[in-house]
């Protein structure tokens, strides 16, 4: 089985050249895999893995738009329709200057597993652009997402394709992008999720991958007989997916300490409570300010400025119980996770896609921590989109508390799904090996039912 990963390897990185994310997507996937493989040799014969990893469809394009000044820019769009052997494609859409073919094509090969894990009908898919909202205008934004909907609303729809949100994705560009939909297609169907409320979004949606990993670190704590009560709690990033897991961790009487963004992280050892968290929310969603300005209002907190030349983030380097890194991918480095190691921590759950280098991984798992993979702990967000599209199919608005109620089920749900389906492959304890197996063995049962498709 050995030389079999390692030969399937070898042609998905000569097929694949310079895709550093979606390698180490796949090679994490498949070494979790080759006990399944061994006793299914029938997935072999018909080539699923190979299947796995070629998306169905890959659908690039130009978006022009005028800036402020009247020049006109060129950036360059995406979707992946990964797979849809269990619904339609669904995942985010990401709109950063670094995004490429190899970033967006590990997120939705990661969107397939995760997808399924939810329990609901949904394949994986994931798309974006190199447009970076950062220092744009409102105007500048809505030209770009008027522009690159007009190309995407081609090859999408309520039963084909249904983007969400992502890095640099908010409330704000997922209005735009429907308003052109709605525009061009003359149809109000739930075609995006994260909409807004009144236009046929969910509660709970911004709030979902960030309380879905705090609750998905509740259940790993249970199996301990423990719980988030007086736990002290490390977060990255400060958007969407950091700001409610700070809420949930609150909620559940857990203390947090850190936040961050790109220029870097501050450092609160009174804790983030919740009139700080409502600073936070303010200063990123209303003003989009640097988490610096955090540190300048409130005298208990220190603002640690990013330093390239450290080879790790300071910000897991604190005494602390739990992590939840919520920013993006492989932001804890080996270097990082024995930081967090050596400071006591025992949790982690990702917020973030693939925020931890294999690696780090690998230390976490032999370490036998309670490890939630992103895949199966911020399953959440897409978790409430879904709810999302079967509210906008039945035309029903549900509550907060059913909503809520809904996800936290979900979540135990997946958590269930990791828990047995590593008992069943002798790996008890392992989240990953879990997450990975559990989710694949949904979706190849479906594949080798449909067909060579």
């Amino acid at each position: 089985m050995v030389d079999y990963v390692n030969i399937f390897m070898a042609r998905l990185q000569a097929k694949n050249p310079g895709e550093t994310e979606f390698h180490q997507a796949v090679q994490e996937v498949v070494e979790s895999l080759s006990l399944v493989l061994d006793r299914h040799p029938e997935y072999r014969s018909a080539k699923i893995l190979e299947r796995m990893v070629e998306p169905e469809r890959i659908i690039t394009f130009r978006v022009p738009w005028m800036d402020d000044q009247g020049e006109i820019q060129v950036n360059r769009g995406f979707r992946i329709e990964m797979n849809s052997a269990i619904g339609p494609y669904k995942g985010g859409l990401r709109f950063r200057d670094n995004v490429d073919l190899g970033v967006l094509k590990f997120l939705a090969f990661e969107q397939v597993f995760k997808n399924s894990l939810t329990t609901l009908p949904m394949g994986g898919g994931k798309g974006g652009s190199d447009f970076d909202p950062k220092g744009k205008s409102d105007l500048e934004v809505m030209k770009f997402c008027q522009s690159f909907m007009t190309e995407l609303c081609r090859h999408i729809g309520q039963f084909t394709d249904v983007p969400a949100g992502d890095i640099g994705v908010g409330g704000r560009e997922i209005g735009f992008m429907f308003g052109q939909y709605k525009r061009v297609r003359n149809e109000f169907v739930g075609v995006l999720t994260g909409k807004g409320l009144n236009w046929g979004g969910s509660l709970i949606r911004p709030e979902a991958t960030g309380y879905g990993a705090v609750y998905f670190a509740a259940e790993m704590l249970a199996t301990r007989n423990e719980t988030l009560d007086g736990k002290t709690c490390l977060v990255s990033g400060s958007g969407n997916v950091a700001q409610y897991a700070v809420e949930k961790i609150l909620d559940l009487g857990g203390k947090v300490v850190t936040l961050s963004d790109s220029s870097g992280y501050v450092y609160d050892e009174a804790g983030i409570d919740r009139e700080k968290l409502a600073f936070v929310m303010e200063l990123k969603n209303v003003k989009r300010g640097r988490i610096k300005e955090y540190a300048d209002k409130y005298s208990s907190a220190q603002f640690i400025p990013v330093d390239p030349a450290k080879g790790f983030n300071p910000l897991w380097d604190h005494k602390a119980d739990c992590a939840f890194p919520s920013a993006t991918q492989n932001e804890v480095n080996e270097q990082d996770a024995k930081n967090l190691l050596k400071n006591g921590v025992y949790v982690v759950s990702e917020g973030a896609n693939m925020p931890t280098v294999p690696a780090g991984v690998t230390l976490f798992v032999s370490e036998k921590i309670l490890y939630g993979p992103g895949k199966a702990a911020n399953a959440g967000g897409v978790a409430t989109s879904g709810l999302e599209m079967s509210q906008n199919s039945l035309r029903l608005n549900w509550t907060r508390e059913e909503v809520d109620a809904r996800l936290h089920g979900i979540m135990k749900a997946i958590h269930r799904q990791c828990v047995e389906a590593a008992d069943t492959y002798g790996m008890k304890g392992n989240y990953v090996a879990g997450a990975n197996i559990a989710g694949f063995t949904k979706v190849v049962d479906a594949m080798m039912d449909q067909g060579v498709v």
